[in-house]
């Protein structure tokens, strides 16, 4: 199957979405809906094949009962099956757990059904159109800034620059604790599969399909977004365990350990609980996640998920991970966290990411690059290599996208693979010794040395668009994090309050 197959396919449903959206059906809740829909005539393809037939959803809730429903019987059949495969196990359960219907029209459901789902032979498309298919589906929800999608979306081009460091092999276990909808565990797989495909034996072949690539999930609808997509690129099976966890993946230890960990967990600054008081009105309070593995304790989601993953990772296991500026350089917990990551383990590579390439604007990140080791009295860090991708650098979504060619450089210089003793240094590449960092301020590793040109050169400036761009997301972190602040702040005030005396 070639890309036009996977273009056709996404075009023609995509096209419906629009139709949906006057009916208030945002393009998360669309894609969904797809979800089910797919898996079920995923199904009624295997229970039908030829070849050792199987069964996976029973008869009452199957496709076919969607066929031969009209009207309203159609909407409550369809509840009828949301809500009966919800309770079973495996990956049917994380698909359809907590499943509703969202397309209130039954004539407009019945002909996604029926013209759109039915005349495609899903099982027959083969893995890299309908993978493929379902994934630009994906990327385009994700570009409903209005829906929160994007947030669980990482730009494909610095997903795939991040792999191609990683050089992922088939006797890795991979994972990713805040998978979104699966994007880093597809890209690993299907680096294995070009580079390994050829000489994979039939165990690694069942090790990759069942198990030996996982994600966990807090959201319910993002992770069976997840499981859909891996399911239909040829990773786990419909009625076998699920390869997503739903649950806080920040909650507990890790149950097992991974060779290899790619992430890019969710934005924002604090883990918090929403509570809902007797008058009705919402809070949030700060919550401090205080766990046996954690070198410090803190409300700061991001610094809590470094040390989760830092815990995730086996002897010698490595990492690649999205963090914003703040895990840079925030004192208290961050510094001791900062301090604790290159003495025990090997922080040998950060990737200052320009702003523009996330569709939640103002997002300043990096990529940090390390691997753990055994305990040791020396400290494991011993060059930390920054690469400033930053400074004199401007991506927008539409106009100037960031694509795969741009970071080619960045990949060179790390040089995948090989001794990071032939590290050569280059303008926007340098190294930082242990004793070098641990003097800065605070451990400060929000490191820079580039001259912004717009400052030095006013044929430099930018165009006014691009400016005013760059402002509007700046004032919208600002905002953010604003928000952040006066909601801990009222919560905090809210608990000291002492109760009236009856």
């Amino acid at each position: 199957m070639t890309n036009v197959d996977s273009r056709r396919l996404v075009q023609k449903l995509w096209n419906y979405c629009d139709v949906l959206r006057d009916d208030g059906v945002s393009t998360i809740d669309y894609v969904e809906q797809l979800t089910f829909l797919l898996f079920l005539k995923m199904a009624d393809e295997r229970a039908k094949r030829e070849i050792k037939p199987e069964q996976i959803v029973p008869d009452e809730l199957s496709w076919q009962t969607l066929l031969d429903a009209d009207g309203d019987d159609l909407e409550v059949q369809y509840r009828k099956i949301l809500t009966g495969l919800a309770h079973e196990p495996g990956t049917l359960g994380t698909t359809f757990r907590k499943a509703q219907n969202k397309i209130q029209d039954p004539a407009k459901l019945k002909r996604l059904i029926v013209d759109l789902i039915d005349k495609e032979k899903w099982s027959q498309a083969g893995v890299d159109v309908k993978g493929d298919a379902y994934e630009e589906l994906l990327a385009k929800g994700a570009e409903d800034t209005k829906s929160g999608a994007g947030q669980y979306f990482t730009p494909r081009a610095l997903t795939a620059a991040m792999v191609d460091c990683m050089l992922p092999t088939p006797d890795d276990t991979i994972t990713d604790p805040a998978c979104g909808t699966g994007g880093f565990l597809l890209a690993a797989y299907e680096h294995i599969m070009r580079h390994h495909g050829a000489v994979l034996t039939p165990d690694q072949r069942r090790r990759l399909a069942n198990g030996a690539i996982s994600g966990t999930e807090l959201v319910d609808g993002t992770a069976r977004l997840a499981a859909m997509n891996m399911l239909l690129h040829g990773i786990g099976t419909p009625n076998g365990p699920s390869l997503i966890e739903v649950q806080d993946a920040l909650s507990r230890e890790p149950a097992r350990r991974a060779s290899l960990v790619l992430a890019n967990p969710p934005f924002g600054r604090s883990s918090s609980i929403r509570m809902v008081g007797e008058d009705g009105r919402a809070t949030r309070e700060e919550r401090e996640i205080e766990r046996n593995d954690f070198w410090a304790t803190t409300a700061n989601k991001q610094l809590n998920f470094v040390q989760h993953i830092a815990s995730l990772l086996e002897i010698d296991g490595r990492a690649a991970v999205v963090l914003p500026d703040n895990v840079l350089f925030e004192g208290g917990a961050g510094e001791t966290i900062r301090r604790r990551l290159l003495k025990q383990y090997d922080l040998h590579t950060l990737l200052r990411l320009p702003t523009g390439i996330f569709y939640a604007g103002g997002v300043k990140a990096n990529v940090l690059f390390f691997e753990r080791k055994r305990a040791r009295e020396e400290p494991w860090t011993t060059k930390l290599w920054v690469y400033d991708f930053r400074t004199n650098q401007h991506f927008t979504l539409k106009q100037n996208p960031l694509r795969r060619e741009h970071l080619q450089d960045f990949v060179e210089c790390y040089l995948p693979g090989k001794d990071r003793s032939e590290r050569v240094e280059t303008e926007r590449f340098r190294p930082f010794g242990y004793d070098e960092l641990l003097a800065r301020d605070k451990v400060n590793l929000d490191i820079t040395w580039l001259k912004d040109a717009s400052l030095e050169d006013a044929d430099a400036l930018l165009p006014p668009e691009v400016i005013a761009q760059e402002i509007v997301e700046d004032l919208e972190a600002a905002l953010r994090e604003f928000t952040a602040i006066a909601e801990a702040l009222a919560s905090s005030r809210a608990s000291a309050t002492p109760e009236p005396s009856s």
